[in-house]
C-alpha cells in the first residue's frame, strides 16, 4: 500500500520565519486599498508627473454656482503647497468621488471627517455629507468655522444612516464667502486594531488571519525607481520623508503611474507588522536606479548609508537615541525589534554591486545582529542572478533576495531548483514569486513548489507577490487578494499561502514514502520543432543575410524591414537540430528584436529577446499557454550598429551568439508531475506534527500515514479540493474556492487517508 512515514523526533532544519507577506504599493494597494482613507487627492497635490491624466482637481467636482481655483500663495506647509480656493454662494458645493469612482459608507458605522480651512466668513457652516448617486444622504454632519488668516483644522464625526458603495463626499457651503480648503479626509473609525490614520479592516484582517512570520515592504520596484534627489516629485523612495504628521508628508509620484500620499508610511508599516505578529522586513534603495542606470556618486554615498543606519535606530533604538526619540514621539516608545533589512531590489549591473558594500560594511560594524539581505535580480537564472550570488558570498550577506514570475509549467519543470545550493552559504529569501494566474491550477502548482521550499535547507524566507490589487487599478497580475471599495476576494493562491503559513511548524521533520515515486511527464516534445518568426521590439531596422540550416541543409531567406512590431514568419522547423543566422541594424527605437522559435501556435513557443525589457536583456524565454518564463538571462544593451546574430538549437538545448560571442546557453526543461508532493514538520511549541501533501494528478491517492515517535490521537485536516483546474474566485462569488476542515482519529499512530485528485491537504496531528 502507498504510505508516508514521518519520523517525528528526527528534524533537520529549523523553519524559523519561513513564510511571510510582501507589500508593495502597486495596483493601488495602499491609497485606495489597505490605507483606509476614503478621499482621493485629499490635499490637491495630484499632478501630471504622477500620471499624465492627473491634475490638481482629479477626483473633485463642483456645483455650477461655485467658482474655484488652485492656489499656492499661503500654503498649509512647505510639503503641502497647493490648496483649493473657493468662492461660494450659499448652497454651492465641492465633492469628491473617492477611489473606484465612489465612496463606501455603511449604516450605523462611524466615520471621522477632517479638513483644514481658512476663511473670513466667521460662523459659516460647512455641511458635510456622503450621498449616493440619487443624492440621498447616507451620512452627514456640520462644521462651524471661525474666521482666521491661517489654516485651522476641523474634525467631526459622521454616522452612517444608510449603506452605499456609490457615494460621494459633499462639502456644502451654507454661507456666501471665500474659503481655502486643504487636507480633506474621511476615515472609518473601525480601522484594523482601531488605529487612527489606520488600515482598512477587512483587508488587514484577511492578511493577519494568514499568520505570517514577516512582512517585506515597501516594494518592489517602488523602492528604487526614481530620481536621486529626495525632494524631487519622482524621487526614489526615502523612508524618512514618510514620517511625521500626515499633512506634512510629501505627495509623491508612484512608479506604477499614480500618486502616493505616504499616509501609509514607515511608522505605519512597522505598526501593522506588530499588530499582526509579523516581523518587519524593510527594503532600502542603495542609491542606484536600474531602470535608468543612474547612481549616486560614490563620494556621496555616505548620506544614503547613514539613512539606512538611522532606519535601524528608528526601529530598535531606545528613547535616548535621535531616531528612537522620533519613533517614541510618534506614539511608540518601545522598539519594534527589527531583525532583517534588505538592501536593493532586483538590481542588475555593476552600479548596484559597486554601492552595496558601503551599506553592508556599515550595517555589519554598527549592528552585527541585523540580518542583511542582498539581491539577485528579477530572474531565477542568468547574469544578474549570478552577480547577486557572487556579491552575497563575497561580502557574507545573510540572505539573498530572489524573484521570479513564471508559468505553472516552469514550476513543474523546476521543483528541485534549490537542491544543489550550498547550505553553508547565504540563505535564500524568495522575496517575490508566483505562477502566472489566479486559477485553482495556479494555486495547487504553487503549493507543490512550496513543499520543496519547505524541505530545502537553502531556503530561509519566502513570500508570494504581489499581495493586493484594487480591481479598478490593475498594474500587474496575478495578485493574492483583490478588492473594490466594499468587498474583498481571496484567491485560491491566498488559501494555499494561508494553509502553509498557519501550519508551518518550528522544524522540518524527516519522512519517507512508499510506492509514491512515479514521475509523470506532461509532454513528449523533446525537440523544438515549429515556426520561426521575427518581430521588432519597438524599433525599426533592417535584417539581411538570413540563413537557416536544418539537419545539415542550408537555405537563404529574404531580407526584412522591421517596422511597427509586425511579425515576419521565416520558416518551419521539423528536425531535431537547426540554426538561424542573420545580420541586424536598428534604425530607430530603444530596444531590439524578438525571435520566436519552436512556435506551435501564438501561445506556445520559445523566445529570444535581443534588447528586451528596457534594453537591458538578452534573454531566452519559454512561453507556455501564453505565460512566459525566463530560462536564460544576460545583460545587453542594443546600440545603433550592425550585429551578426545566431541561434543554435539541438533538441531542447539552445545557444545564442552576438557577433560571434556566446551569450545564452541553456536547456529548456520539460514539465513533469511527481505522484505526490509531501513535506513534514513538527511544532515543538504546540507539540504537533504536520504533514502537507499536494496531489497534482487526476487520480485519488489512498495512503497510509504512520507517525514514528510520540503518540498522536487525532488529526485536524484542512483541504483545498474538488475544483475545476480553471476555476477562479470573483468578487460576486468569493467562496467558489475555499478550504474545508474535518477531524479524524488515529489508531496506533496511523491513519488511512484518500488524497483527492488535484488537491492540497494539510494534516495537523496532536
Amino acid at each position: 500500500m502507498k504510505g508516508i512515514k514521518v519520523f517525528q523526533e528526527k528534524t533537520y532544519k529549523e523553519l524559523g520565519d519561513l513564510y511571510g507577506l510582501f507589500f508593495e504599493d502597486i495596483n493601488h494597494a495602499a491609497d485606495g486599498g489597505l490605507y483606509a482613507e476614503l478621499v482621493q487627492n485629499r490635499s490637491f497635490e495630484f499632478c501630471e508627473i504622477d500620471k499624465p491624466e492627473y491634475h490638481r482637481l482629479t477626483a473633485w467636482e463642483k456645483s455650477r454656482d461655485c467658482q474655484w481655483q488652485i492656489l499656492t500663495e499661503k500654503p498649509l506647509n512647505e510639503e503641502n503647497t497647493h490648496y483649493l480656493h473657493v468662492s461660494a454662494n450659499s448652497g454651492s458645493y465641492v465633492a469628491n468621488s473617492g477611489f473606484n469612482s465612489s465612496i463606501f459608507v455603511e449604516k450605523d458605522k462611524e466615520y471621522t471627517f477632517s479638513i483644514y480651512v481658512r476663511t473670513s466668513a466667521k460662523g459659516a457652516i460647512l455641511k458635510i455629507s456622503v450621498e449616493d448617486e440619487s443624492r440621498a444622504v447616507c451620512a452627514q454632519a456640520e462644521v462651524t468655522l471661525e474666521a482666521s488668516e491661517e489654516f485651522v483644522k476641523y474634525q467631526v464625526s459622521l454616522k452612517g444612516i444608510a449603506t452605499t458603495w456609490n457615494g460621494k463626499l459633499y462639502i456644502t457651503f451654507e454661507k456666501d464667502g471665500t474659503y481655502d480648503l486643504d487636507m480633506v479626509s474621511l476615515f472609518p473609525v473601525d480601522t484594523y486594531m482601531g488605529r487612527e490614520n489606520g488600515l482598512r479592516k477587512d483587508i488587514a484582517q484577511a492578511l493577519a488571519d494568514m499568520k505570517p512570520k514577516f512582512m517585506r515592504f515597501p516594494g518592489g520596484c517602488l523602492t528604487h525607481d526614481g530620481a536621486l534627489d529626495d525632494h524631487a516629485r519622482n524621487s526614489m523612495y526615502r523612508w524618512k520623508r514618510t514620517l511625521g504628521p500626515i499633512e506634512k508628508r510629501p505627495s509623491w509620484r508612484n512608479n506604477w503611474r499614480y500618486n502616493q500620499t505616504l499616509g501609509l508610511g514607515y511608522y505605519e508599516y512597522f505598526c501593522f507588522c506588530e499588530d499582526m505578529g509579523a516581523k518587519p522586513l524593510p527594503v532600502v534603495p542603495a542609491g542606484f536606479n536600474p531602470h535608468k542606470g543612474e547612481g549616486v556618486a560614490l563620494e556621496e554615498i555616505g548620506s544614503w548609508v547613514q539613512e539606512t543606519l538611522d532606519l535601524i535606530e528608528f526601529a530598535n533604538g531606545d528613547e535616548t537615541t535621535t531616531m528612537g526619540k522620533v519613533r517614541s514621539e510618534m506614539g511608540h516608545p518601545a522598539p519594534f525589534g527589527l531583525e532583517y533589512l534588505g538592501v536593493g531590489n532586483e538590481e542588475i549591473g555593476a552600479g548596484f554591486f559597486e554601492r552595496y558594500p558601503y551599506f553592508h560594511k556599515a550595517i555589519r560594524e554598527k549592528y552585527p545582529d541585523i540580518k542583511i539581505i542582498n539581491t539577485a535580480g528579477p530572474f531565477a537564472v542568468g547574469e544578474g542572478y549570478e552577480d547577486g550570488w557572487r556579491s552575497a558570498r563575497e561580502h557574507g550577506s545573510d540572505l539573498i533576495d530572489e524573484h521570479y514570475y513564471s508559468s505553472p509549467e516552469w514550476f513543474l519543470a523546476n521543483m528541485h531548483h534549490y537542491e544543489d545550493y550550498d547550505e553553508k552559504g547565504p540563505k535564500v529569501f524568495l522575496g517575490e514569486y508566483a505562477s502566472w494566474g489566479n486559477t485553482y491550477y495556479n494555486a495547487i502548482v504553487e503549493a507543490a513548489y512550496m513543499t520543496h521550499l519547505e524541505r530545502s535547507k537553502a531556503v530561509a524566507l519566502a513570500c508570494y507577490a504581489p499581495m493586493l490589487c484594487n480591481v479598478d487599478y490593475v498594474n500587474w497580475q496575478p495578485d493574492m487578494l483583490w478588492f473594490d471599495n466594499h468587498r474583498i476576494m481571496k484567491t485560491p493562491n491566498y488559501y494555499v499561502q494561508k494553509m502553509f503559513m498557519e501550519n508551518q511548524g518550528t522544524d522540518a521533520a524527516e519522512f519517507e514514502m512508499q510506492e509514491l515515486d512515479e514521475i509523470i511527464p506532461l509532454t513528449d516534445e523533446v525537440n523544438l520543432t515549429g515556426g520561426i518568426t521575427i518581430t521588432g521590439n519597438d524599433v525599426t531596422g533592417s535584417i539581411w543575410d538570413v540563413q537557416v540550416e536544418e539537419d545539415g541543409t542550408r537555405r537563404s531567406l529574404e531580407d526584412l524591414q522591421i517596422t511597427d512590431n509586425a511579425q515576419h514568419e521565416l520558416t518551419n522547423i521539423t528536425g531535431k537540430k537547426f540554426s538561424l543566422t542573420f545580420k541586424f541594424k536598428r534604425d530607430s527605437g530603444r530596444k531590439g528584436l524578438k525571435i520566436y522559435f519552436g512556435k506551435r501556435d501564438d501561445k506556445n513557443f520559445l523566445q529570444w529577446e535581443f534588447g528586451g525589457w528596457d534594453n537591458w536583456d538578452c534573454n531566452i524565454g519559454n512561453i507556455s499557454k501564453g505565460r512566459g518564463s525566463t530560462i536564460s538571462h544576460r545583460i545587453f544593451h542594443v546600440e545603433d550598429m550592425e550585429y551578426t546574430l545566431k541561434l543554435e538549437v539541438d533538441g531542447r538545448h539552445i545557444k545564442t551568439y552576438v557577433n560571434g560571442e556566446n551569450y545564452n546557453d541553456v536547456t529548456d526543461r520539460l514539465p513533469e508531475i511527481e505522484e505526490l508532493y509531501v513535506t513534514a514538520s513538527v511544532d515543538k511549541e504546540q507539540g504537533t506534527t504536520i504533514v502537507k501533501a499536494v496531489n497534482l494528478t487526476g487520480e485519488e491517492k489512498n495512503v497510509l500515514l504512520s507517525l514514528d515517535g510520540g503518540e498522536k490521537k487525532q488529526a485536524e485536516i484542512t483541504s483545498l479540493a474538488g475544483c475545476a483546474l480553471d476555476a477562479v474566485n470573483t468578487l460576486d462569488e468569493p467562496d467558489n474556492i475555499t478550504t474545508k476542515k474535518l477531524h479524524m482519529t488515529l489508531i496506533g499512530n496511523q491513519l488511512t487517508y484518500t488524497f483527492p485528485p488535484h488537491s492540497v491537504t494539510v494534516m495537523v496531528f496532536s
